[in-house]
């Protein structure tokens, strides 16, 4: 606010407001005022005090846009006097050419903004599903006799390969029916060589008439008899050497194996107590859920023969882990469950990845991007030149006449940067980049054109 205090003119003076003198030096005050800003509006009081007039207070208030107020100016005295101190602001608003910045205040220069064509190119879009990692083979390691635990032959968290002893059970009980098994075998197989040797001679006995018909047929029995026992001893004795086989307890796959549940002098029943588990590293499966309209998309894309199956040829899929904003790992398809889940409804897919290095640990979550489209010709824009419209989206295009206007627009995912326009725009028009807070439908602006690359860096998406 800026105040000027005009010399104390007496009333019999009145008449002198409009003098040369006083219009100079109110001409310099407004001089003054007209140089700190141009777009103003002068709120003029001519105040009395007693019986001095002479309190000129000019007040320069910021209204762009909007005409001189001049219904605040309140003078005393006759009709007369406020005739003549009304022409003489006017004559000082005229002679320091605040008319013309009035004027112009009222029609405010065009905004400036940044425009660009859109970026058109080949695209494919990508779609994106998280889901968990989970090994091909998993083991829960059981003792299968029972008896007490020995000795743990591995390390906690270390890496096995099939067929390393992991435990041992106490031996001895074992062993000891491993040796009466074969003792009974060695027994039953002397009784079998006998019977057969006695049905032999008793055979021969037949052909000369010198044995009785139901004396062949004992003899006969008792063989037969004698070749069962061997074989159930037989049974038993291979029973026996399994059971003494099963006291060492050994990996089924390689990979991983966990920590010891139980410690040796433990009682351990058999196929009751877990041991330990192991699963497997490499490679290892990524289980992903796909919501129902993706899964409608890709059925269609295959049934018209625009996208390969997974049962022929494995589509490829990018792994980003949740510390990766890129995808590093590449893997295929390999399996889609054979019905949707009513709960959820979602189905469930799996994605295979090589792990050499055995990174990937079971249970990690990730993200996994996969084509969802097949290629076509796409039109990109960045984020900020969509705006919105109440209920839809739309993006401010600029005319020849640099006019601007709104088309609303459908739009798509992200691809390099920035944002896909499904429908609504062809590629050709001039659209503002920068600036679309500043502007609005029907208005003209002043262009600054500019060329978007075709891929944007990400610290400026």
């Amino acid at each position: 606010m800026f105040l000027f205090h005009g010399p104390a003119v007496k009333a019999a003076d009145r008449r002198s407001v409009g003098s040369s003198a006083r219009a100079q030096k109110h001409a310099a005050v407004g001089t003054r005022l007209a140089a700190v800003h141009a777009d103003v509006t002068l709120t003029l009081r001519f105040v009395r005090h007693g019986s001095v007039l002479g309190r000129f207070v000019v007040v320069p208030v910021l209204q762009t846009g909007r005409p001189v107020d001049v219904a605040d100016v309140h003078l005393k005295g006759t009709r007369m006097f406020r005739h003549t101190f009304m022409l003489t602001v006017a004559a000082a608003v005229s002679a320091l050419g605040l008319g013309s910045n009035l004027a112009r205040a009222q029609a405010p220069a065009a905004p400036a903004v940044t425009v660009a064509k859109p970026v058109v190119k080949d695209i494919t879009e990508q779609d994106e599903f998280i889901g968990r990692f989970e090994p091909v083979d998993q083991v829960e390691i059981r003792a299968r006799v029972s008896g007490y635990l020995e000795k743990v032959l591995f390390q906690d968290g270390a890496l096995v390969k099939a067929g390393d002893p992991l435990f041992t059970i106490d031996q001895r009980p074992y062993r000891a029916a491993l040796e009466e098994a074969e003792a009974t075998v060695a027994s039953a197989q002397v009784r079998a060589e006998f019977a057969a040797n006695d049905l032999e001679r008793a055979e021969s006995l037949r052909r000369t008439g010198n044995i009785a018909e139901q004396l062949l047929d004992q003899r006969r029995s008792n063989y037969l008899t004698a070749r069962a026992d061997l074989d159930r001893s037989q049974a038993a004795l291979r029973q026996a050497r399994l059971n003494m086989e099963f006291t060492e307890i050994k990996a089924p796959v390689s990979g991983r194996v966990s920590r010891k549940n139980v410690s040796e002098g433990n009682l351990i029943n058999a196929n009751e107590t877990v041991l330990t588990n192991v699963v497997s590293l490499d490679p290892i499966h990524f289980y992903f859920d796909v919501d129902e309209r993706s899964y409608l998309a890709y059925s269609r894309q295959m049934t018209g023969g625009t996208r390969s199956s997974s049962e022929t040829k494995p589509n490829e899929v990018v792994l980003a882990l949740t510390n990766e904003r890129e995808g590093q790992r590449k893997g295929r398809m390999d399996f889609v469950d054979n019905r949707l889940d009513p709960a959820s409804g979602t189905i469930r897919a799996r994605a295979v990845f090589d792990n050499k290095d055995l990174f990937l640990t079971p249970g990690l979550f990730g993200r996994v991007t996969l084509n969802g489209s097949d290629p076509y010709r796409g039109i990109l824009v960045p984020d900020e030149a969509v705006g919105n419209d109440q209920d839809r989206r739309v993006i401010f295009v600029v005319a020849a006449d640099n006019s601007v206007s709104t088309v609303p627009v459908r739009t798509g995912p992200r691809i390099d940067g920035y944002r896909v326009i499904r429908s609504g725009l062809k590629g050709d028009e001039t659209i503002v980049v920068n600036g679309v807070v500043r502007i609005r439908p029907g208005v003209k602006v002043t262009p600054q054109m500019t060329t978007l690359p075709p891929v944007r860096e990400r610290n400026a998406s």
